[in-house]
């Protein structure tokens, strides 16, 4: 269904203005991040690249507004076999990068595909919970838990355990905004988290098997609790980034000027810890500005929710929501050192093509949802 000028007249103008910030301030950390002030660093490249994948992203957002959002529930199984697919071809023929057989040579890009499974399981469970009024038994949730579990496990398997969280998250708030029964909720995951605790632990203090987690998966969870037992290994990530958060004080050190960062004590600058160079160059004040900006976001979001005019639109807005939620809290949360690392990104500002162009997606999907909200009578 075609735009019309009642549907300009609805759209949320704070969201798209919101992630517009975002990303500018990401484009100024970034070039600070891969030293684009050196002459010879190359650090133009990356800059390009990320300006590109915005700009695909931006014209897809436009190009989602002229559709109605309620197709994607027609044609939900053709998401989720696509997605499926997709994550078969990137087992078999992925790149391997960073321990990881995560992404797709497609020639002049590499495309990881993990990330567009967000973006689909989000449809597809959107879609499933929307077919049924009531939740009332286990036998309930086995639809919905298939079509987690199948791009869960394939996503496990490729050793990116980040973006499986990240699916489980959006599950689980999924579920509740369908009406899912509390008690099953504490059940599966509240059962299920302390499992995963009492199996790690009794790992580490009776080193007991831990089939499900490779050893830098493990070492990074020890890090976690105790960083200082191997400061020049397992722990450096963490404890340069407090370094450098540390530093920044109230105003930070400026644009470029990040010691932990220019002299490369910092690792994934660019990508994971993105955090830590905003926090070293524009100190407290810095920060202050990216969380306001990113719960503002989510306050948006939210009146998006309550103004959806179908459950379908709720459900969609619902799972967005949660995945750029867990996205924030984890990343900016390990850099801190009060969360283990995962290496997922910030939302709109750490440095990967996939990943804007992803979250620009879900928020073109966001105002498709929004401009096309139920009519308000008075």
């Amino acid at each position: 269904m075609l735009l019309n000028k009642k549907m300009y007249r609805n759209i949320n103008i704070y969201i798209p203005l919101t992630v517009i910030v975002l990303i500018i301030i990401g484009f100024f950390a970034i070039s600070s991040a891969v030293e684009i002030n050196r002459i010879g660093s190359n650090g133009i490249i990356y800059l390009q690249k990320q300006v590109i994948a915005t700009l695909t992203g931006i014209f897809i957002v436009i190009f989602i507004q002229f559709f109605d959002y309620r197709v994607f529930k027609e044609y939900y199984k053709l998401i989720f076999w696509t997605m499926i697919i997709t994550l078969f071809m990137t087992r078999m023929y992925g790149v391997n990068i960073s321990g990881g057989r995560r992404w797709l040579d497609l020639g002049f890009i590499n495309f990881q595909p993990s990330e567009l499974s967000k973006i689909a399981l989000i449809l597809v469970l959107a879609s499933v919970l929307d077919r049924k009024n009531e939740f009332d038994s286990i036998i309930d949730l086995i639809l919905p838990f298939l079509y987690f579990l199948i791009p869960f496990s394939l996503i496990v398997v490729e050793n990116d355990l980040g973006t499986a969280l990240v699916l489980l998250a959006i599950l689980i708030i999924m579920l509740y905004v369908a009406g899912v029964n509390k008690k099953f909720l504490y059940v599966f995951f509240g059962g299920g988290f302390l499992t995963i605790i009492a199996v790690i632990a009794s790992h580490l203090y009776f080193n007991t098997p831990l089939p499900f987690l490779k050893e830098y998966q493990l070492n990074r969870l020890v890090a976690f609790i105790n960083p200082g037992i191997d400061p020049r290994g397992i722990g450096y990530n963490i404890i340069q980034s407090k370094i450098a958060l540390g530093s920044g004080r109230f105003f930070g050190k400026g644009l470029f000027d990040g010691t932990q960062n220019q002299l490369n004590f910092l690792p994934e600058k660019h990508t994971d810890f993105i955090f830590s160079v905003i926090g070293e160059e524009f100190g407290f004040i810095g920060i202050f500005i990216i969380i306001a900006l990113y719960v503002f976001l989510f306050w948006q979001l939210f009146k998006v929710v309550l103004e959806a005019k179908d459950n379908f639109g709720k459900l969609v807005v619902s799972g967005i929501i949660a995945m750029f939620f867990f996205h924030v809290v984890e990343n900016i949360g390990m850099t801190m050192g009060v969360m283990p690392i995962t290496g997922i990104p910030l939302p709109f500002i750490s440095y990967g093509g996939t990943s804007m162009v992803v979250s620009l997606i879900a928020i073109g999907i966001v105002l498709n949802i929004n401009i096309r909200k139920k009519k308000l009578h008075f």
